[in-house]
């Protein structure tokens, strides 16, 4: 009977496992995917954008945050100067859109706004599942 619970336990436990690598892990694509569709309602919502402009707001905002990634090896001082470059590209390229100076600040306002949340969420010790 001991066998039997101790291999049950075990069966939930690697299940358990396989679900949040489904969920939370896996193909960058896939996740980046799955962002848009969580985010991109929000954005055209919050920021009054068109699909086609929120569409490609995120696409520009991915970008930087693949980019940023390739930063973590930096100084903090070298990480600030090379995110402080990529914030000018960004806002480049959001004006290209074309987007109005209003529309990318509300759009900048955006996404800080998500990062505290984001922040917030992880200090109080969970996120959203």
């Amino acid at each position: 009977m001991k066998k039997l619970l101790i291999l049950a336990a075990f069966f939930l436990f690697i299940t358990s496992l396989n679900a949040n690598a489904q969920q939370g892990g896996g193909d960058p694509a896939a996740m980046a995917q799955r962002m848009k569709e969580r985010v991109k309602p929000q954005l055209i919502e919050k920021v009054k954008l068109t699909d086609d402009q929120a569409e490609k707001v995120l696409d520009i905002n991915l970008d930087i945050r693949s980019k940023m990634r390739e930063f973590r090896d930096l100084s903090p001082e070298d990480r600030q100067k090379k995110g402080a470059e990529l914030d000018v590209d960004r806002d480049k390229r959001y004006k290209a859109i074309p987007l109005t100076d209003d529309q990318v600040k509300a759009v900048n306002a955006f996404f800080d706004d998500m990062r505290k949340q984001q922040a917030e969420q992880r200090r109080n010790g969970g996120g959203q599942r």
